[in-house]
């Protein structure tokens, strides 16, 4: 799996991880697409659309496509979120070079 793009689903990307041996899946969660409980993300992305004062933190597949999301009212909110679902994830964050 490569390193996200600059946006998933026309949101800019803020930061992201790739879920991988470094991490535990907390199972605290169950995400639910059209009645499929889906399996744990590939990576996340917690993303921004423009105009919008909050944050999305997508569940992405392989590809980084989001399958899931969550919408939080911060980055940090968001961030918590992603380590209530994934342990590890707080040291593994990486930031695109040109956010600020």
């Amino acid at each position: 799996m490569d390193s996200a793009p600059s946006e998933i689903d026309r949101a800019r990307v803020i930061c992201f991880t790739l879920i991988d041996e470094r991490h535990h899946h907390t199972r605290n969660t169950r995400q639910i697409v059209d009645g499929v409980v889906q399996s744990a993300a590939a990576g996340l992305a917690i993303c921004q659309y423009d105009g919008d004062c909050g944050f999305y933190l997508f569940g992405c597949d392989d590809n980084w496509n989001s399958v899931t999301d969550t919408w939080h009212q911060s980055l940090e909110d968001a961030q918590a979120q992603a380590v209530f679902e994934f342990e590890g994830v707080s040291d593994t964050w990486q930031f695109p070079t040109e956010v600020k």
